[in-house]
């Protein structure tokens, strides 16, 4: 049976993939991200057709996530997989001028999501919401590998740069809020 839109999403364009070398000196280009206050950059929703829409203002809530996302229709039994997170400069490094939405995650950040500065059990005050980050990995996959290359996908899950979370984290809504687009991210505490 073939896959429908709801599992693949958008493609990609193989002429916009990148090779390693020249996403890593772009890394290495970057300014430092911020680690105790950020912002949300951009918000996106999977939507059942496979198609993303992006939204100015929506309510993250426990029970639903990002409102009318895939997660909310398939997954609700894993809040461990709840926001999809991926830090916004880093996505357009590795999407190279094609439209963020294609990477399927929820939130677009500016804020350092490594390992080092969000350990799992951290907890962020997102807008008006209240999140946490979640153990479970965050990892490139096959789709990954379709929309943005072989050489992207190690980059992003290679042992040297993995600890980075250039692929994102997850988070899962503990307390629900307003979330708009320029809303401030504040880290209240870190385990």
């Amino acid at each position: 049976m073939a896959a429908g839109p709801e599992e693949y999403g958008p493609l990609g364009d193989e002429a916009r993939h990148l090779a390693f070398d020249v996403l890593d000196a772009r890394l290495a280009a970057l300014p430092e991200a911020p680690r105790d206050h950020g912002s949300i950059e951009l918000i996106v929703a999977r939507h059942a057709d496979g198609v993303r829409h992006t939204h100015e203002r929506i309510t993250l809530s426990p029970e639903a996530g990002v409102p009318g996302d895939r997660w909310g229709r398939l997954l609700t039994d894993r809040p461990d997989m709840q926001l999809t997170v991926i830090r916004r400069d880093v996505a357009e490094i590795i999407g190279n001028g094609q439209d963020l939405t294609v990477f399927g995650d929820n939130l677009f950040v500016n804020l350092d999501l490594s390992a080092e500065s969000l350990p799992v059990g951290s907890r962020l005050r997102v807008g008006q919401a209240l999140v946490e980050v979640s153990p479970m990995p965050h990892d490139g996959c096959a789709k990954f590998r379709r929309r943005f290359g072989t050489d992207a996908l190690r980059f992003v899950s290679g042992k040297a740069l993995r600890d980075q979370n250039l692929r994102g984290i997850y988070w899962t809504t503990v307390e629900a809020g307003e979330v708009g687009v320029g809303d401030s991210i504040d880290v209240l505490s870190r385990p």
